[in-house]
């Protein structure tokens, strides 16, 4: 009988959610039958599944998600940075500076015109007259540079 009614009340609920609204019916069930007869206890739990799913979806339409909760959070929330970590950004983007400026004239354009201005290889290689393959070997040579230059920062 329990497969029946699960089969039944899936056709109106979420799978996750059948043995869920079941089991509610049958305490709902329960309940009527010490006050009343009822005379078709399967019907009567296929319909108490159902109102209960209904309800449920109701409640959950109308309660706030949590979702709304994080997004008010997120308005409150200070995103500036404290003043230590500022002074670390600040020194931080010095050294890339730094480091960029160590580069040939050619690699860094290359790189700064990759990194900076999101160009393609392709793109660059248009723009400065020069081949796809020596950008790829600018913006190699400018990483690999740059991060054994950073290393221990």
């Amino acid at each position: 009988m329990w497969k029946r009614l699960r089969r039944q009340v899936g056709r109106t609920v979420a799978a996750q959610d059948v043995d869920d609204h079941l089991q509610s019916a049958f305490l709902k069930f329960q309940s009527y039958q010490a006050r009343k007869t009822v005379h078709n206890p399967e019907a009567f739990l296929v319909r108490a599944a159902a109102n209960d799913a209904m309800d449920a979806y109701r409640y959950n339409r109308r309660r706030p998600t949590d979702s709304h909760y994080e997004e008010v959070v997120a308005m409150l929330a200070d995103t500036t940075p404290l003043a230590d970590e500022d002074l670390v950004i600040r020194q931080r983007l010095d050294r890339v500076r730094e480091g960029v400026a160590k580069l040939t004239p050619r690699t860094r354009e290359v790189f700064l015109l990759h990194r900076l201005e999101g160009l393609k290889y392709h793109e660059i290689a248009k723009r400065l007259a020069i081949s796809e393959s020596a950008v790829e070997k600018h913006v190699a040579k400018a990483a690999l540079f740059l991060a054994q230059w950073a290393k221990g920062w």
